[in-house]
C-alpha cells in the first residue's frame, strides 16, 4: 500500500519554530512531526511513501536516512516552487499503482482516526476520494448530503457558499481532517495544472458526478499543527 505525505509548506504560521528547521521535524514529546505520521501509515499497512519537499528539505531527507527509512521505502520529490496540495499530488502520479486507492495526508496533521477503516471503507464504496471529516468548529466548511457525497463548500469568514452538486436530502458542515484515500482514476480526471487546491478539484468532480464520500470521525481526537494554538494544546496533553 502507498502513500504520500505534504511537507513542502514553509509553516508559516509557526514561523517561530520554522525560520531553522521544516515544520515536519517539529517535536511532539520528543518525536517529529514526519515520524509520528509515517508510523501511523505503517501501522494502517502502507510500506511505499514519497514525500514532496521544498522548505529545508536536506534536513527532512538527513532525518529519514539516519532513521533506516522506517524500514520501508521511502522516495523524495522536490518542488522547486510550491504547487500546493492539488498540484503537489499531480506531480507524484508516476508513483502510484493503477489500480490500488493510496493515502494522502498532512504531515502537520495528528489524529487518533482508523485508517485502516478508512480506507476499507473507501475501498467498499468504490468512490473517488474519501476524506476524513468531522463535526465541529471551523472557518471553513464541506458541505455533504444524507448519502455521505461532497456537494459543496462553505467560508465563515467570507458567508459565502457554493454548491457543485445537488443534494440528496439533508446537507451537513464538516470540517476536513486533511487525511484521503484516493483511487488512482483521479489522476485521469485531474485537468488543473500548476499549483492548485486540490479541494477545487474535488468540488469540480463532484458537480460532474464523481463520487468524493465523507470518513466521518465525529468526537475523535484531531490536530491541525500548523497552527500555534493547536500546536499548544497538544503539547500540554489537551484534546483538540
Amino acid at each position: 500500500m502507498k502513500a504520500m505525505i505534504l511537507t513542502a509548506g514553509l509553516g508559516t504560521r509557526l514561523h517561530h519554530l520554522t525560520r531553522t528547521k521544516p515544520k515536519a521535524l517539529i517535536e511532539i514529546n520528543g518525536k517529529p512531526l514526519l515520524e509520528i505520521v509515517v508510523r501511523e501509515l505503517i501501522a494502517a499497512g502502507v510500506d511505499e511513501i514519497i514525500i514532496n519537499l521544498h522548505h529545508f528539505p536536506e534536513q527532512i531527507e538527513a532525518f529519514l536516512r539516519n532513521s533506516h527509512f522506517f524500514g520501508i521505502h521511502i522516495e523524495f520529490l522536490h518542488e522547486e516552487k510550491l504547487l500546493d496540495t492539488g498540484g503537489g499530488l499531480k506531480n507524484a502520479a508516476p508513483f502510484f499503482d493503477e489500480d490500488e486507492p493510496f493515502f494522502l495526508h498532512n504531515v502537520d496533521i495528528l489524529s487518533d482516526i482508523d485508517l485502516k477503516k478508512m480506507y476499507v471503507q473507501h475501498r467498499d464504496s468504490q468512490a473517488l476520494a474519501t476524506l476524513a471529516v468531522q463535526k465541529r468548529v471551523t472557518s471553513r466548511f464541506l458541505i455533504f448530503d444524507e448519502q455521505d457525497n461532497l456537494c459543496g463548500w462553505k467560508s465563515v469568514a467570507e458567508q459565502k457558499t457554493i454548491l457543485t452538486r445537488r443534494p440528496k436530502g439533508r446537507t451537513v458542515d464538516l470540517g476536513f481532517c486533511g487525511i484521503h484515500v484516493i483511487s488512482p482514476a483521479f489522476f485521469a480526471r485531474c485537468t488543473e495544472t500548476g499549483a492548485f487546491s486540490i479541494v477545487q478539484t474535488y468540488l469540480r468532480l463532484a458537480g460532474e458526478g464523481a463520487k468524493i464520500r465523507a470518513f466521518r470521525a465525529d468526537g475523535i481526537r484531531w490536530f491541525d499543527l500548523g497552527k500555534p494554538e493547536q500546536l499548544k494544546r497538544m503539547r500540554d496533553g489537551k484534546s483538540s
